[in-house]
């Protein structure tokens, strides 16, 4: 007898089909189990992206809310500072500053030593006598105004016996980064050695080592023509003297840097610095608006429910989705400034809600109320950001309620898992139990059906001889 590759081939039975069939019907509670789990994954996803949406929020609160030197007001602020004639100065200004006007007078720019060197015919391959130059740094100082060196800045170059020339010498000057800028300028009487220091009084350099680019401050005539001398910028602010290396001068005023670029005549010029309370405020509540506007918009497809397509959101119906909107919607107009300004509540200073939920904010109203009563309005800002940065901690920290959720759905998700695991196990046991007992089935029905023939075929011949 052939042997049975398949069920129902030996009895003619649908038997793989009926199998089939009876295992469609086992497996729908595993069915069940995949799209509970799918279902918490969703839930996972929408707690990540509404927890991504309300950190966006948190932060745009922050935004509202002054640090703790800080005052609401001054949370907001910004400042510009002016100098009447622009070629005397410029200012740029940062928190700190004070609002005011200065007289500002500038009776010297503050400059680097520049020396140029006697001519050499042999141009800039012109040998020179030693291999090492010394620059001694330091300041004038005394009722002589003579030379006192730093013995902490002192510096031997090196000069490469391959490169006595007066190019080794720029080059060695120029490679040691000592501050000194050597150039060589090629003029009608030969090469030329330019030496030009940093700014301040403090940057005078004596040079010794190389007899024929020798300079000492003291006698500074000889090798070179000294074309400026190392000074401090000197100048006054409302008549108080102020020196600096620099003419990038930070610290005479707190909050501005002053950039001095020419001296003053006579009564010199103005310094201006002003404060603007409305931009940084109006820019930070904008920003709060659209942080708000786009987490609730989040919150809303993730809770909504479309009856036409039967499509629920993937929190329809959860209850930290639910609690998060209607905290974050009773924050805006149930924070109250306290005291006794006008500006008590969000809508007193032009925020509004559209129809469909979404803030906008009256620009108008807004710069009304700044320049009618600014702490008012920065207080109450203050304290709205501050409630909306705790609230949304409680949903979205660490022991947050959407933290405790996805730990929730994290632990159903395993558990469905196992089941799923256990339930596939058991699927396969019952498989191999049906195809066992189908088997014996039709093997059965094939040696009946063997038999019948064989049955059939006898009584055929007996009709025959009968």
């Amino acid at each position: 007898m052939a042997t049975i590759t398949s069920l129902g081939s030996g009895s003619g039975l649908p038997l793989e089909s009926l199998v089939t069939s009876l295992m469609a019907v086992e497996r729908r509670p595993l069915t069940s189990i995949k799209n509970q789990s799918s279902a918490a994954t969703a839930k996972i996803s929408a707690f990540g992206a509404l927890s991504s949406k309300l950190a966006a929020l948190q932060t745009a609160a922050k935004g509202l809310m002054p640090s703790a030197t800080q005052t609401a007001l001054d949370k907001f602020a910004s400042y510009t500072g002016t100098v009447k004639d622009t070629a005397i100065a410029s200012a740029s200004v940062s928190t700190g500053a004070v609002a005011g006007n200065y007289a500002l007078k500038v009776s010297q720019l503050a400059g680097g030593q520049n020396l140029l060197s006697n001519a050499f015919v042999g141009g800039a391959s012109a040998p020179v006598s030693g291999t090492s130059l010394t620059i001694d740094f330091g300041s004038m100082t005394g009722a002589g105004n003579t030379f006192a060196a730093d013995g902490t800045r002192s510096k031997t170059i090196q000069i490469d016996s391959d490169n006595q020339t007066l190019a080794g010498v720029r080059n060695a000057i120029n490679g040691a980064n000592l501050g000194v800028t050597a150039t060589i300028i090629n003029g009608a009487n030969g090469a030329q050695l330019s030496l030009t220091g940093s700014d301040g009084s403090d940057q005078v350099f004596k040079l010794s080592g190389i007899s024929e680019l020798e300079f000492n401050p003291d006698a500074p005539t000889g090798n070179y023509t000294q074309k400026t001398t190392a000074q401090d910028a000197m100048f006054s602010l409302n008549g108080v003297a102020v020196t600096s290396k620099s003419n990038t001068v930070s610290g005479a005023l707190d909050g501005v840097v002053l950039n001095l670029t020419a001296t003053t005549t006579g009564d010199g010029t103005t310094l201006s610095v002003t404060r603007n309370n409305l931009d940084g405020a109006k820019k930070a509540l904008e920003g709060f608006i659209t942080a708000y506007n786009d987490a609730m918009g989040t919150m809303n497809t993730q809770g909504a429910y479309d009856p036409k397509t039967k499509v629920a959101g993937s929190l329809q119906g959860n209850r930290v989705l639910r609690e998060a909107q209607t905290d974050m919607r009773a924050l805006l107009f149930n924070t109250t400034a306290g005291g006794t300004s006008d500006y008590q509540r969000f809508s007193d200073i032009g925020v509004k809600v559209g129809t469909d939920g979404n803030l906008s904010l009256d620009s108008a109203k807004f710069t009304a109320a700044m320049a009618a009563d600014p702490n008012a309005v920065a207080n109450l800002v203050n304290k709205v950001g501050s409630a909306y940065n705790d609230s949304i901690e409680r949903v979205t920290g660490t022991s947050g309620s959407i933290s405790a959720a996805t730990t929730g759905l994290q632990g159903t998700i395993k558990s469905l898992g196992d089941r799923q695991s256990a339930l596939e196990l058991r699927l396969t046991t019952v498989e191999a139990r049906y195809r066992s007992q189908f088997s014996a089935l039709d093997t059965m029905m094939s040696k009946m059906n063997s038999t019948s023939s064989y049955l059939a075929t006898q009584l055929a011949n007996l009709a025959k001889t009968s």
